[in-house]
């Protein structure tokens, strides 16, 4: 067998070995789960994650998404925790502590403080048996057969396992609490989805003497210098009590002089788009997005509650925030 052919079979063991690892939690989400999201769900505190090595690792991603999906959550790490760090959990808080064999030395020294302290114990360990799952007010259970290393040694199975069953601690949690994409995206405030679903229309709008509209009855020719001096390539056309009447684009331009009409004494009645399309100033941009993708246009008019202009933007103007 070639060397090519040994890394490839080796690589195809380990990925079966971690998803039958995976496929053996469906058993373990069971009343404990139930209890274990219970009891997070009733806390006035964080979540505090410790964990050893390996476990340290997957704890620290598992802090981050509970934080990140409205539970709030951080790491300690349990050596320190016995050198000060304990000073950074309150009696309040949660303690969810990692061990695949349950008895790392670091975090079962910190059993009787935690038990002083009052403070609810969740563990996630690969041995119901050990001395931090009996310790705990509840377990998760996330054993694994084996590890994907053929030497049974290297933690492989037993993280991935313990990776997913937070993930479904986590998502469990969200859903329990009603975590909305908004939510979500203020504690992704600098990510593109904190930026598509928190800004709106109206920080992105150009309003006041940027934007650009006529009168109806006004020429055309004048209209199209109102669109030339501010630069969105369209104006928005309004009836005398200020309503909107229609819309003017570049791309109505270009229709306009297929139709050969003497530009120079058309009115601009004759070949805006009766209305059009518009948003509103508190609209998600996202969502004005979506209506410029599912009707190929290329700007929109803002409307206040009377109908009346009072924004505009354009595609560039979307680009230039980040939504698109």
């Amino acid at each position: 067998m070639s060397q090519s052919s040994e890394l490839i079979q080796s690589a195809q063991r380990t990925i079966r070995f971690e998803i039958e690892a995976v496929e053996g939690l469906l058993a373990h989400i069971n009343a404990d789960f139930v209890r274990a999201c219970e009891v997070i769900l009733a806390s006035t505190g964080r979540v505090v994650v410790l964990g050893m090595g390996k476990s340290g690792h997957i704890g620290n991603k598992i802090a981050a998404t509970l934080a990140s999906t409205g539970t709030p959550s951080f790491f300690v790490h349990p050596a320190e925790a016995s050198h000060g760090d304990m000073g950074m959990i309150t009696r309040d808080d949660i303690i969810l502590a990692l061990s695949n064999s349950g008895s790392t030395a670091e975090i079962v020294t910190l059993l009787p403080l935690i038990k002083r302290m009052g403070i609810k114990l969740i563990s996630l360990t690969g041995n119901p048996d050990s001395p931090l799952a009996q310790a705990a007010d509840v377990n998760l259970d996330a054993r694994v057969a084996q590890e994907a290393c053929p030497l049974n040694l290297a933690p492989t199975s037993s993280t991935t396992a313990a990776l997913v069953m937070g993930d479904a601690l986590a998502i469990a949690l969200l859903e329990a609490r009603g975590f909305t994409a908004e939510d979500f995206a203020f504690s992704h405030p600098g990510g593109a989805l904190g930026r598509r679903l928190l800004l709106k229309v109206e920080n992105v709008m150009h309003s006041g003497g940027a934007l650009p509209q006529v009168q109806r009855g006004t020429l055309l020719r004048d209209a199209l210098m109102e669109m030339t001096r501010k630069g969105l390539g369209m104006t928005a056309i309004v009836e005398t009590d200020g309503r909107l009447a229609g819309i003017f684009t570049d791309g109505d331009l270009r229709r306009t002089l297929d139709r050969e009409l003497d530009i120079r004494s058309a009115t601009i009645d004759e070949v805006m788009t009766r209305h059009g399309k518009t948003a509103r100033p508190e609209m998600l941009a996202a969502e004005a997005l979506k209506i410029m993708e599912d009707h190929k246009i290329g700007a929109l008019i803002v409307v206040d509650e009377a109908d009346r202009p009072i924004g505009a933007f354009n595609l560039g103007d979307l680009l230039r925030a980040g939504v698109m």
